[in-house]
């Protein structure tokens, strides 16, 4: 008797805190798809004062499938005055014969060379590549080599530029396998939920794999000097526009769509490695969302214990919380729809996924967490890291192969 009334006081205690933070979820949610909808149904029309000048910066290390294919789609963009720059640290790189046979005639190509132990080599490449690229480039934009994007993905990012404080305007990613599959799906689902994370006021964060940024407000916000020591270029981007005071425009009209598959092994060490990074450079999003999903877990996990006693009570507050996350990963599918309709196909044969797979995702986003909070240690395409701080980090044993995981 004892023992049902706790479990039935520890049920109501998580249950009414993860219904109020549903709630706001849910909130959320549909704000979000309004403000997609609002953007994907704006034309595209070019400044008053023109197109400006864009260096396209993307770094490449090993001949990941599809490189070819997404590097020739970012060569092959509409845009007027783009000028195409492909960084690496290593000219023995089995990528850079890839690359020369895809864009060699109509890109820059910029060797880094070797990057120290207390920086990350994607930031190293980087650094190297806006140094190199000249005064006459008004806007550049980083882009990764895992994704595909369409003709006019340049035009968007840029246009979206073009508003009052906005110093940088950013997409993000969705993962579209092809042959859909468990753990490549739940990997599908799982990170669609940062979408709705992006903030609709121009306070997001700057995405690596699709990001524009002015210039002057590069300079100016002392972005070289955010990037030392680090590992995580994206965010620490974001941290220098922001203590500048400077917007971050999330433009969901230039989504970039990743073809790839996962087996589980690769997706959960994926998922470790970007809450990991987060924990480090974004500790505040990741305590909050550590905390709401240990929130959403528990009542989940109390529901089906009473349910499993045979006690029906269970059932009211199983469905109360997991119910709504069902509907927002299915909203936050229908506002990718919206943003791709290219990819109508893929949503009407596994958009079930992102319905029906949520309530797992969400015991995925907590082993994420919980392994994340142990650890400072991450894997980049053969490289590790030990993560000291946002500006230290130590890369640690010898760099391997280029291994198969994603930016």
């Amino acid at each position: 008797m004892l023992c049902s009334r706790l479990l039935d006081a520890l049920l109501w205690l998580f249950t009414v805190p993860a219904a109020l933070a549903t709630l706001v979820s849910v909130k959320g949610g549909r704000r979000f798809l309004e403000y997609v909808s609002r953007r994907v149904g704006t034309p595209l029309e070019p400044p008053a004062e023109g197109w400006p000048a864009v260096a396209l910066i993307v770094p490449v290390r090993g001949a990941e499938p599809g490189l070819a294919q997404h590097l020739r789609a970012l060569c092959d963009q509409d845009y007027p005055g783009m000028s195409l720059v492909v960084c690496f640290a290593d000219a023995a790189d089995s990528a850079l014969a890839v690359a020369r046979a895809a864009v060699g005639r109509d890109a820059r190509f910029v060797e880094a060379g070797p990057s120290p132990p207390d920086i990350g080599e994607k930031v190293h490449n980087l650094m190297a590549a806006v140094d190199a690229v000249g005064a006459s480039a008004q806007v550049l934009v980083f882009a990764d080599s895992d994704g595909l994007v369409s003709p006019d993905w340049v035009r968007k990012l840029v246009a979206a530029l073009h508003a009052p404080r906005v110093a940088a305007s950013t997409a993000f990613r969705w993962h579209f396998p092809a042959r859909g599959g468990f753990w490549p799906l739940l990997r599908s689902v799982w990170d669609s939920a940062v979408l709705t994370t992006m903030d609709t006021r121009d306070r997001s964060f700057a995405w690596g794999g699709g990001t524009a940024v002015w210039r002057e407000s590069f300079e100016a916000a002392g972005v070289r000097e955010h990037w030392k020591g680090a590992v995580s270029d994206d965010l620490r981007l974001t941290r220098a526009l922001h203590a500048a005071g400077m917007g971050i425009r999330f433009a969901p009209e230039a989504l970039v769509a990743t073809l790839g598959s996962c087996g589980r092994a690769q997706f959960l060490a994926w998922a470790v490695r970007q809450a990991t990074i987060t924990r480090v450079y974004r500790f505040r999003m990741w305590a909050v969302g550590f905390a709401g999903h240990a929130l959403y877990c528990a009542t989940q996990l109390l529901s089906l214990l009473h349910l499993a006693q045979g006690n029906l009570a269970g059932l009211f507050p199983l469905a109360l919380v997991t119910l709504p996350g069902m509907v927002k990963g299915n909203t936050r599918a229908y506002a990718c729809s919206l943003a791709l309709p290219e990819r109508q196909e893929w949503f009407d044969r596994y958009g079930w996924a992102h319905f029906w797979m949520s309530p797992l995702a969400t015991w995925v986003w907590l082993y994420a967490f919980v392994r994340s909070g142990v650890t400072r240690r991450i894997r980049w395409r053969g490289r590790a890291y030990v993560l000291l701080s946002e500006n230290r980090v130590r890369e640690v044993g010898t760099p391997q192969a280029r291994a198969p995981d994603a930016h």
